[in-house]
């Protein structure tokens, strides 16, 4: 991994030397626009609408238009702001880790050490585990002041960007506003569901399965030509169910009732027909489920 950011984290007096690492990748295929009848690339070119000429990325800036005047902003000019020139992050408080709502989460990044010794990285550590607390942080990056909740991950420490409270829009819908009555055998039934599907969460279970069939199809077009079978590639696709009402009771009895036969129990993870290996087809629809993956 690279550096993306070097600095400091600084609580009171207390400076610990870091290098900041992007925690996640994307894992998507790569895939460009082409021409459906010749298959020609697709490009998009940086025309000045001025000029006419096609301008390469250095000679581009950044400007400003509030509909009257157009005030242009350099790199230079963006790099002198003093927020852009700390390479601090600093912490503002520590806060119970269960606060901080998760839809406030951005982008993740891992703290490495930068200094000779890391006793102050282990202690900031250390500290946030015994406390069970999450610190509350500012910093500069790329070109915008964050926000951000500076926590524990495993050995490592890590920085999480968040939202803005004005980023983060309000949930008002009008179809919620109606009461809606629950009865207590409905709320059983809809209990004892979940506790047929118990389990601890173990993310390599999971797959991106249409990346995966992607790739698959890809490797197919390219040993087999554009007239590839899909049929043949994937299998035939089940038959579509019609659209055939159940009430919330008898879908409930029946999604239980699925479970027992799959052999599925309260608290114990599934490792039989129902859970999916890595790669395959699944076999039929499942409503309000997630697809998941095995390696059995």
């Amino acid at each position: 991994m690279r550096a993306v950011w070097k600095g400091a984290v600084t609580f009171g007096l207390v400076n610990v030397p870091v290098k900041l690492y992007t925690a996640t990748e994307d894992h998507d295929v790569s895939l460009h626009q082409v021409h459906d009848e010749d298959g020609g690339r697709i490009r998009y070119q940086r025309k000045c609408e001025v000029c006419g000429k096609v301008v390469d990325y250095k000679n581009i800036d950044k400007a400003y238009d509030d509909g009257e005047q157009t005030v242009v902003i350099t790199d230079d000019d963006l790099k002198s702001l003093p927020a852009e020139r700390s390479r601090e992050i600093e912490v503002v408080e520590f806060v119970p880790s269960e606060q901080i709502d998760p839809i406030m989460f951005d982008r993740s990044y891992y703290l490495e050490p930068d200094s000779a010794s890391s006793k102050a990285y282990v202690l900031l550590r250390e500290t946030l585990e015994s406390t069970d607390r999450t610190a509350i942080v500012q910093m500069a990056l790329r070109q915008k002041t964050r926000l951000a909740a500076l926590r524990v991950h495993g050995d490592v420490l890590m920085v999480q960007t968040l939202l803005w409270s004005d980023e983060v829009r309000a949930a008002e819908f009008a179809s919620l506003d109606e009461p809606v009555k629950i009865s207590a055998k409905e709320l059983d039934l809809s209990k004892q569901l979940v506790e047929s599907l118990v389990s601890d969460f173990d993310p390599e279970q999971y797959v991106d399965e249409y990346q995966q069939e992607l790739r698959t199809l890809i490797t197919a077009k390219l040993e087999q030509g554009e007239g590839v079978d899909t049929a043949a590639t994937f299998g035939e696709e089940p038959e579509e169910e019609g659209g055939e009402v159940i009430d919330l009771m008898e879908a409930l009895r029946q999604s239980i009732a699925a479970k027992r036969e799959s052999g599925g129990g309260s608290g114990a993870k599934s490792t039989g027909s129902s859970k999916k290996k890595a790669g395959s087809k699944a076999p039929a629809k499942s409503t309000g489920t997630r697809k998941r993956a095995a390696s059995e």
